[in-house]
């Protein structure tokens, strides 16, 4: 394993940080005050205290960088071309519901491309991690997207919409469904797209898609993907790049197959 940076070095520290106030939290789940955002998004007490955490520990380390956030938004920084791009409760939902699979995740853009990602799972213990050029780990452990090229044998990840006052979006996303399910080994929806695309770079996981996604919840794990060898697109197969409204995560292999199923009419 190569030495990790200094940017990775100050970006596990803050993600750790942040991850062990939300183990002491998810702990406590039920006494969480918790506040709602809108249909299907909440945001608590513990969130909002994880995204200072990591951003004071982040302004220690860079104090010259800016900052987007799930909660608090952009900030502008001195250097004007790097930004924390950040979303300190990935699977917040899981979270209030005491369910164990949620992370913090940590990504690094200059000029709008990421250079560097991070992605911690308190409660598994497993810090992914990824820099632009020196590959793709969790923990000490190298990752490598699977080698899987038949759809029946594969597992595919995705996220459901949950704002279904469009009811448009609730039936694209059936129609994508359906053939998936048809034609794959099983599809998977756990709550949480940043880890869906660490595990993607695991070879846990076969592929992954989803609609609408904002740019924190796939900043670190769009590098990751691509640092273990995937591909990273939007549905219609074009290079994905920070706000586009589809992504589509998988290996070699599987891309274009996945593509045509998803984009069909």
């Amino acid at each position: 394993m190569p030495r990790r940076s200094a940017n990775i070095n100050v970006m596990v520290r803050a993600a750790e940080k942040a991850g062990r106030g939300l183990i002491r939290d998810f702990g406590e789940v039920d006494q969480l005050q918790v506040s709602r955002k809108g249909p299907g998004d909440f945001v608590s007490a513990a969130d909002l205290k994880a995204e200072q955490t990591v951003k004071e520990e982040l302004k220690k380390g860079r104090p010259e960088f800016g900052f987007l956030m799930e909660e608090s938004g952009r900030t502008e920084g001195s250097d004007k071309s790097h930004t924390w791009i950040v979303d300190p409760l990935d699977g917040t939902t899981n979270f209030l519901h005491g369910l164990p699979h949620f992370c913090v995740s940590i990504a690094l853009a200059k000029d709008k491309e990421v250079i560097a990602g991070v992605i911690f799972d308190p409660v598994k213990d497993e810090v992914f991690w990824a820099e632009r050029g020196i590959g793709a780990f969790v923990n000490s452990r190298r990752l490598r997207v699977s080698g899987r090229r038949r759809l029946e044998d594969s597992i595919i990840a995705t996220g459901a919409p949950f704002n279904l006052h469009d009811e448009s979006i609730a039936e694209r996303f059936i129609e994508q469904l359906r053939p998936i399910m048809q034609q794959t080994s099983g599809i998977r929806r756990y709550g949480s797209a940043a880890l869906d695309l660490a595990y993607v770079a695991a070879g846990r996981y076969d592929g992954f898609w989803e609609n609408g996604l904002n740019q924190w919840d796939v900043a670190a794990g769009l590098l990751l993907v691509r640092e273990a060898g995937g591909f990273v697109t939007d549905l219609h197969g074009s290079r994905y790049e920070l706000g586009a409204d589809s992504i589509l995560a998988t290996n070699e292999g599987l891309h274009d197959k996945l593509s045509q199923i998803l984009v069909r009419k």
